[in-house]
């Protein structure tokens, strides 16, 4: 799922990371809004804000929002450069980020109970988990091709149009290829949805212990594939010990 690239990269891999990392971006962005009251998978909102407090004059929240945008940018830098140099670091090259994403989510549920509301304390909760999505964001869209992206449905919706149409008006194999694109459109909007569903409603009874979930199924797919691996290795020890056995028995 987070391995395979290029060539090696088939639809079921990217099916299983919108499965996983759409409904963890959604987890995070409810209740990073439930939290913080900012919106954390995304840019888009923001720039419109900064835009907003710069023709009010109000500086100070220009500069706290301009520091998020730097941070989600800084997030996708940092991503990349991590897998740049995947083919010679195929074992880390994606796990590095996630780790970071993981480590920043327990951070934020462990000292979210700190939160006093203050401008300062919003700019660090807000800007570590914008810089998270920043993180995931970019290594989700490099490892699937640009296929998917998992931490905002704008340009999700935008392609679902084009797609539907495109089937309508497609004939022959292009039909059944127009499907599989909306399968993968849709399976990313629905987990984006279900994630954020579920990260409001945990929000309002476990609080900032909410984080800690996201966290766990990122730890999920962090080692998916080696766990995958390990027991495919070990059924066809197991298969091939068999039929090694039935032979001498016959």
């Amino acid at each position: 799922m987070l391995r395979h690239v290029g060539r090696k990269r088939n639809y079921r891999h990217n099916l299983r990371l919108a499965v996983l990392l759409c409904f963890t971006a959604g987890m995070v962005n409810a209740a990073g809004f439930f939290a913080f009251a900012v919106l954390t998978t995304n840019v888009t909102g923001h720039a419109a804000l900064l835009a907003q407090k710069l023709a009010t004059g109000d500086f100070r929240s220009v500069r706290m929002v301009g520091l998020w945008l730097v941070l989600f940018l800084a997030g996708a830098f940092f991503s990349s450069f991590c897998t740049s140099n995947r083919e010679q670091k195929k074992r880390t090259g994606y796990a590095i980020p996630i780790i970071c994403e993981i480590v920043i989510l327990l951070l934020v549920g462990s000292f979210g109970n700190t939160f006093d509301h203050s401008i300062i304390e919003t700019e660090y909760f807000a800007g570590s988990l914008l810089f998270a999505m920043g993180m995931q964001n970019a290594l989700v869209s490099t490892i699937s091709g640009y296929v998917v992206r998992t931490t905002h449905l704008t340009g999700m919706f935008t392609d679902l149009g084009i797609d539907l149409y495109t089937m309508i008006s497609a004939s022959g194999k292009s039909i059944a290829t127009e499907r599989k694109k909306i399968i993968l459109r849709l399976v990313i909007i629905i987990f984006f949805l279900t994630g954020g569903i579920a990260g409001g409603y945990m929000f309002l009874k476990f609080k900032y212990a909410t984080f800690y979930v996201p966290a766990v199924v990122l730890f999920i797919a962090l080692f998916y594939d080696a766990f995958r691996m390990r027991f495919y290795k070990m059924a066809r020890r197991i298969r091939i010990k068999n039929i090694k056995t039935k032979e001498v028995n016959y």
